[in-house]
């Protein structure tokens, strides 16, 4: 799983789960998750490329703003993934 590849490359990046203890129950509403993630500014990585994007546009209309949703692209492997991740997570944060 991407989040364990994070976090064995990069353990000082923080990197939470839905249904991790301290974050969202698993089965939040997407909307409630974008707000959660303004809320700690956070950056969301989902593969959700139907619905997400919908509630992304109806926050931002609302004056919601966000620091940044990755979609994995489901043609990259594990290993490019967790690079292209933590080079952005890197650059991201300073």
């Amino acid at each position: 799983m991407v989040q364990i590849q994070l976090r064995q490359k990069e353990p000082d990046l923080v990197v939470w789960v839905i249904g991790d203890s301290n974050t969202l129950l698993k089965g939040t509403l997407e909307p409630d998750i974008l707000i959660w993630d303004e809320k700690y500014d956070f950056i969301l990585v989902t593969n959700n490329r139907s619905s997400m994007p919908v509630h992304l546009i109806d926050l931002l209309a609302q004056g919601h703003h966000r620091p940044g949703i990755f979609h994995i692209n489901p043609s990259m492997g594990l290993g490019e993934t967790t690079e292209v991740l933590v080079l952005a997570a890197l650059t991201y944060s300073g």
